[in-house]
């Protein structure tokens, strides 16, 4: 078995540009939130396991609203990558390289982004067949200077990042233009303050938003 992104869920995670990181408290939250996201284009999230109702909502999603790419975020140990594969996980995300994880995700045949942010990490995470990586934190690492700086050995060899943290609707033109970001994390698109009050229409705007600067940067 492989943790490698196929190459389909790869490209399609590149034409939406970005993924809405969520975290949700309330399972019955989790299909309208998918809903408006789908709205307004975006077609790719990572749930993260930092509730307790995340199984429950990629369930939900996945039954509910086929469309959308679901992915489970904050793997840490290796029976949570097998719950975000039963639960029906397309991909996993870790915010750190862990190779007893990142083992059991090969082993399942869960395609997995373990988290980096030095070139040791890198080099741990090729070692492990890993391609697709979270650059994580990305802007108190020091940003897209740093990510260029720190990918550039690296980049004969296919690897790509997914960056998340201090990202937002500002900044992405500038991360979407460089040729090593597949996509990025959006923590923003979401906030649970707008889930908590159910303002779908809101969290479609800022799904619209992205998108817009998606298509103007990749067209």
């Amino acid at each position: 078995m492989t943790s490698a992104f196929p190459a389909l869920l790869r490209e399609k995670l590149h034409r939406t540009g970005v993924i809405a990181v969520l975290m949700i408290d309330q399972a019955e939250d989790a299909v309208p939130l998918a809903r408006a996201l789908l709205a307004g284009g975006v077609n790719g999230i990572e749930l993260t396991l930092r509730t307790e109702a995340a199984l429950d909502c990629v369930r939900r999603i996945r039954a509910e609203v086929p469309e959308m790419t679901v992915g489970v975020g904050t793997i840490l140990t290796p029976g949570q990558a097998n719950d975000a594969k039963e639960a029906g996980a397309s991909f996993g995300v870790a915010p750190g390289m862990n190779p007893r994880v990142v083992a059991e995700a090969r082993s399942i045949g869960l395609p997995f982004a373990p988290g980096v942010c030095t070139p040791t990490d890198i080099e741990m995470a090729l070692e492990s067949d890993c391609r697709l990586l979270k650059f994580f934190p990305c802007e108190p690492c020091g940003g897209l200077p740093y990510l260029k700086t720190i990918a550039a050995p690296f980049m004969h060899l296919g690897v790509q990042f997914i960056p998340l943290g201090g990202v937002n609707a500002a900044n992405a033109a500038t991360y979407l233009k460089e040729p090593s970001v597949l996509a990025l994390g959006g923590s923003w698109l979401a906030p649970k303050d707008l889930i908590a009050k159910g303002d779908w229409q809101a969290i479609t705007a800022l799904a619209s938003e992205i998108t817009g600067i998606v298509q103007q940067v990749r067209p």
